[in-house]
């Protein structure tokens, strides 16, 4: 089973399409920060969040419920597809209903591996991962420029220059995509044809 979590009007052809408004006409009617939701217990092999999560959990107990719940629900292997608008951009602080935003800083602190990492380093990063006792590791990362920034990079911009910018600047990346990926169990092969893209 693969979920759509937020559908809106992004209806997804072998995905259960959910959604708390009835005027998206989803699979299933439902409030995400309503848990537990009503799925078995590592019953999916991919959940998709587009543009969602930044309008879900604006109590912290409430997001970490969202996540507990999709790493509950998740197969082993299985991957969680995300893509929200980048924290430093207009598009996020344009929409009133943003209530967090979501970057790999943030869905770091699920990883297990980060966890142990962190303390190692002594870096005081909350082990989110340890607390909550879930595990998914960010397998893939990637970003869409904003229009002024793709034309300085066709016109030669450098690699460090984009870096330097969007470490400084403001609307230099639209939005991020990122897929998590739940570690499969010991001598568990990963869910076939959900493979992240390298």
């Amino acid at each position: 089973m693969k979920l759509n979590l937020g559908c809106g009007r992004n209806r997804l052809e072998g995905y259960v399409n959910i959604d708390r408004f009835a005027a998206a006409e989803p699979d299933l009617l439902w409030n995400l920060e309503q848990v537990p939701w009503p799925f078995a217990d590592e019953s999916v092999t991919e959940i998709r969040a587009v543009h969602v999560l930044e309008h879900l959990g604006e109590r912290s107990e409430t997001f970490l419920s969202i996540i507990q719940e999709m790493h509950r629900v998740l197969a082993p292997g299985g991957v969680i597809r995300i893509t929200a608008p980048h924290h430093r951009s207009d598009g996020y602080w344009g929409d009133p209903t943003h209530v967090r935003p979501i970057n790999s800083a943030v869905m770091s602190l699920f990883s297990k591996a980060n966890c142990r990492m962190f303390a190692a380093r002594g870096w005081p990063n909350t082990p989110l991962a340890d607390y909550l006792d879930i595990d998914l590791e960010i397998v893939e990362m990637s970003s869409r420029l904003a229009a002024p920034w793709q034309q300085r990079m066709q016109k030669g911009m450098s690699e460090d220059e984009l870096r330097f910018a969007v470490a400084t600047y403001w609307n230099v990346i639209d939005e991020l995509s990122m897929v998590l990926r739940k570690p499969p169990a010991a001598g568990v092969e990963r869910v076939k044809g959900i493979e992240p893209s390298s």
